[in-house]
């Protein structure tokens, strides 16, 4: 059996080298008989690859189109998943990806089975993806990463801090986490001797692969949790806690969880905890949400919120004869 899947293999293989072949050729490089050759064709074609056969003494074998990769063996419901992933990539945050998942999809909508390409066109028509605002990143980047995290090698890149300043960084990398709107990086700094996140989007040059590290323990067993509080409290100059009057799944779904971590205090209480580099941006946004809530941390940000209170009564109202100068507070 495993010297048939080998002699299967190297025909694919060879198949795939050269354009056509003929049955003596074929029969002459892997060291069978032309009989075997025909029968391990059957064999092939009976696993989903088109191979033509054309007769005569210029005739051969010729692997046919769409063969690029082994037949996927997928249910009706997962190639219809599988479509409509590909549909959405087009407007996702990788550069070049669209235009590879479009020949993707095509390909895979020329080999959907009739009775599927119905209702593929109907989910299709039904879904529309609103233009994404997402930093794009180079694929390529993505790969040589990923590659370099499956191996265990040291990478170094080109990379630009949000205030413009850039440098080189000499990293261990270990985790890629998507979060919606950007890619983000889980390395140990070299250099720094401490754990750091990274920007997909802020590289400026492909990373290169260096020698190979062993793996240390990781900063928290939830990496994509790591991310998020990186992203949404570490860098800012306030550390904003409020406590909500709802269950988290409310919460939730009106709160990015790329601005805020949540946590359920309670069936029906939840807290938000959040960094801002100004009050008003949080103000402004807690407002807006149709939510009670009440704020715990910093003190600041209560003493802004009475103060942004007072001007908006004054504002609705008109100026109030005699009422005490409120000072602002930090912004």
């Amino acid at each position: 059996m495993i010297q048939t899947s080998a002699r299967l293999l190297q025909l694919l293989s060879l198949l795939q080298v050269r354009r056509e072949w003929t049955g003596p050729a074929l029969a002459d490089r892997m060291g069978v008989t032309e009989r075997t050759v025909r029968r391990d064709v059957d064999k092939l074609r009976n696993l989903g690859y088109p191979i033509h056969a054309s007769p005569g003494v210029a005739g051969g074998y010729q692997l046919g189109a769409g063969a690029q990769l082994p037949p996927l063996l997928l249910d009706d419901n997962e190639a219809l998943a599988v479509a409509l992933g590909l549909n959405g990539v087009a407007a996702g945050p990788v550069a070049g990806i669209g235009e590879a998942s479009v020949r993707a999809l095509a390909k895979l909508e020329q080999v959907l089975p009739s009775r599927l390409r119905p209702k593929f066109a109907m989910l299709k028509a039904a879904v529309t993806t609103l233009p994404s605002n997402a930093a794009s990143v180079d694929p390529q980047q993505l790969t040589v990463i990923s590659a370099a995290i499956s191996d265990r090698r040291q990478i170094s890149f080109e990379y630009i801090k949000s205030d413009g300043d850039s440098g080189r960084r000499l990293v261990e990398p270990y985790r890629l986490v998507d979060t919606g709107r950007r890619w983000y990086l889980v390395a140990w700094d070299v250099d720094r001797e401490a754990w750091r996140t990274f920007r997909a989007d802020r590289l400026a040059s492909l990373p290169t692969e260096r020698k190979k590290y062993s793996p240390r323990p990781l900063p928290a067993e939830d990496l994509a949790q790591y991310v998020q509080q990186s992203i949404t409290r570490s860098p800012y100059r306030f550390d904003v806690v409020v406590r909500f009057h709802a269950p988290l799944a409310d919460v939730a779904a009106v709160v990015n969880p790329q601005y805020a971590t949540l946590s359920a205090e309670g069936p029906a209480v939840t807290i938000l905890r959040a960094g801002w580099d100004n009050l008003a941006a949080p103000a402004a946004h807690l407002a807006s949400l149709d939510l009670e809530f009440e704020i715990l941390e910093p003190a600041e940000f209560r003493e802004f919120a009475l103060h942004l209170s007072s001007r908006l009564r004054a504002a609705a109202t008109g100026p109030v004869t005699g009422a005490a100068d409120v000072g602002a507070p930090p912004q």
